[in-house]
């Protein structure tokens, strides 16, 4: 078709609809060849039909037909004046329905960033004291009202002519106006804003001169948000309430109230009493910003980007302990294949993800023995008893990091329907646990998962916090800095060097190699994400015999260069080992043997490019991205078979030479 040759991309088929695709399809004139035209709306002339004008046209037919705006009242190249500079034009305006010389909005169709058009917009209400703006790069569309000279106050759509601004922005919206929009930015692909980059733009342009903790205050509203979704969904409230509606002031009572509620539903991720702490200017913007987001997403990746991001200011990226990406995830659990019955720790919990994702695993396998649909992901739709027993009995996790730690808590709380076993401790330095333990604060909140983490020691009746009964451990501990405190070194094998002497230092995930074999039973298994350095080394041939003393190696699986990009493009690999068992009552059984077969792969497909952006599965005849049942956009790789969607890949040819093996977790 002419008008995906003038646009050069075939997605926007799907992004316009097939109405739209025909409306401009049957004006374009190629009566000059090589120079397409298309008549112009507002200004009654042939246009040479280029890109930019394509989508103007588009939106003044929208403007017309949806919004009902009689011409007379549209002009395109509207001169905005600055001082002595008449040379700016704005795209299109839409004049005031009494005074049809003022501009009412301000339109601009161009395609530069997001941040560079809303900079143009905003100088244009400035100068023209214009209430609205709008810009459209034909993939995605952002409107704002202007509520003064230096503030553009996002809101869901423009009015139409039988509208006002208020109209619009006070209108009630349930989950199926977020379902929307989301469908609206997923048709935009790669086009759309992220949430990601949504918080970057208001810490650039709200948030960075509002005097507050970022981390704090957008934490509290995706947290106060969640709940507000999940209280609309289950019938609670009919409508949503997390909307930019109202004065500042009662905003702010309305959001605040908001937040209470959710801490009573999930506590323990904020203290009892905490306050929102943004202004009510600041917090109308930021509301403004995330209302039409649906965060409740089963596959926790739009929250993940957005928490990484935010963690990733403080010391965490520093310690080198990045979010596994989930596609690693997924091929973990899937080749270590939890099971009901066993209990799974994290011991470098980040946002979780390795304990959320087996609850995924194992609630499908739940749902499917009790004939259920397999609502397995992260959703608002409650779960069997089973499901949630099994997250506040078996479902561990540990971070040193009070921020990944809240969190870890907040997204297992939700998933856990209100239970968590996420705890704020040194995972390394377990021989302080007591002291931590002994803080009224830390015990009000963790003392829950406390009392379940004791069980599951080795001795239950020691005071010893060394040796646990774990079944399976997944983890990506941190992989920079060097640990050099004597006290702490002494506490490990590792720690020492083969004459008996200390270690100078010691890299800190050679010592959570050590820690997190601590926290197997016999026959237990791991999965851990370490620097490729560790397998080739010579110097780290003492931590290789250190492991093969104590485990079967299962597998190594090499991840592609560019996974933890834009991070670090630190090579990476998966160690997958079982520790040593022949007693059948200690565990399972993996008996001793010298000389046995280890699964190696590798992965080819690329997840992430070099600018650290997710790789996407297409169609290769549309080139346009493919969803899963789920309405989620695959991310390319080859490490499994995505709800058979993809081709089989290193995680079911391990399955089937475990099977082969007749290793204890997969006979």
């Amino acid at each position: 078709m002419r008008v995906l040759e003038i646009v050069g991309d075939p997605a926007f088929a799907e992004i316009v609809g097939p109405s739209e695709l025909a409306w401009l399809e049957a004006r374009i004139n190629d009566s000059k060849p090589g120079k397409p035209t298309i008549p112009c709306l507002a200004r009654g002339k042939d246009v040479p039909a280029k890109k930019e004008e394509i989508i103007r046209q588009l939106w003044l037919r929208r403007l017309t037909q949806d919004y009902r705006y009689p011409i007379e009242r549209i002009t395109c190249e509207y001169p905005v004046t600055f001082g002595r500079d008449t040379s700016k034009r704005a795209d299109i305006v839409v004049f005031d329905e009494d005074r049809r010389t003022v501009p009412y909005i301000m339109i601009e169709v161009k395609a530069p960033k997001l941040k560079d058009g809303k900079d143009q917009l905003n100088s244009y209400t400035h100068a023209t004291g214009a209430p609205l703006a709008l810009w459209s790069s034909g993939y995605e569309t952002k409107v704002w009202n202007r509520l003064d000279p230096n503030q553009l106050n996002p809101i869901p759509d423009i009015p139409r002519a039988d509208q006002t601004i208020e109209d619009i922005a006070n209108e009630p919206w349930t989950i199926d106006d977020l379902i929307e929009n989301e469908k609206d930015r997923e048709k935009a692909a790669g086009k759309a804003q992220t949430l990601r980059d949504l918080i970057v733009e208001m810490e650039d342009d709200v948030l960075a001169n509002a005097g507050v903790d970022v981390f704090e205050e957008v934490f509290k509203l995706i947290f106060t948000k969640l709940y507000d979704e999940k209280a609309c969904h289950s019938g609670i409230n009919t409508h949503l309430i997390f909307r930019n509606s109202n004065t500042s002031a009662q905003l702010k009572k309305k959001i605040q109230s908001l937040f209470e509620k959710a801490n009573e539903e999930w506590p323990g991720v904020f203290p009892k009493g905490d306050q929102i702490r943004l202004s009510p200017d600041h917090l109308k913007v930021v509301v403004a910003s995330l209302e039409s987001w649906k965060l409740f997403n089963s596959n926790l990746d739009i929250i993940d980007d957005a928490f990484e991001y935010l963690s990733s200011k403080s010391s965490k990226g520093e310690k080198g302990q990045y979010f596994t990406p989930r596609w690693v995830i997924d091929m973990c659990v899937k080749m270590l294949n939890p099971q009901e019955s066993e209990s799974v720790i994290d011991t470098a919990a980040g946002s979780a993800g390795f304990t959320v994702h087996t609850m995924f695993h194992v609630w499908g396998n739940i749902m499917d023995e009790l004939g259920l649909p397999r609502s397995n992901l992260f959703t608002m739709d409650a779960k069997p008893a089973r499901c949630t027993k099994y997250v506040g009995d078996k479902a561990f996790a540990i971070d040193f990091d009070e921020k990944s730690v809240r969190v870890s808590r907040c997204l297992n709380l939700i998933a856990g329907d209100g239970d968590t076993n996420v705890l704020h401790l040194n995972t390394l330095d377990w021989a302080n646990w007591d002291e931590a333990v002994k803080q009224d604060e830390w015990s009000d909140t963790y003392g829950p998962g406390w009392t379940r983490l004791r069980k599951l020691r080795a001795d239950p009746k020691s005071n010893e916090y060394r040796a646990f009964n774990f079944d399976v451990l997944m983890a990506n501990p941190p992989f920079a800095g060097d640990i050099k405190q004597r006290e702490l070194l002494a506490r490990y094998e590792l720690g020492h060097k083969e004459n008996g002497k200390y270690e100078s230092k010691v890299g800190r995930d050679l010592l959570f190699i050590e820690r997190n074999l601590d926290f197997l039973k016999p026959g237990g298994r791991m999965a851990v994400v370490l620097p490729q350095g560790r397998f080739n080394n010579s110097s780290d041939a003492r931590v290789r015999k250190f492991i093969m003393e104590r485990c079967r190696i299962l597998a190594v699986v090499g991840l592609h260069p560019n996974t933890f990009k834009p991070h670090t493009g630190t090579k990476t690999s998966v160690l997958f080992v079982q520790k040593w068992n022949d007693d059948p009552a200690a565990g399972p059984v993996c008996p001793k043997q010298n000389d046995y077969e280890i699964f190696f792969a590798t992965q080819q497909a690329e997840s992430v490019n070099n600018r650290g952006e997710k790789v996407y599965v297409t169609d290769p005849e549309t080139g346009q991205r493919i969803r899963d049942e789920h309405g989620h956009f695959i991310v390319r790789h080859d490490l499994f078979n995505h709800e058979g969607i993809t081709q089989d890949g290193i995680a079911e040819a391990f399955q089937q030479f475990a099977a082969k093996e007749r290793l204890s977790f997969f006979r």
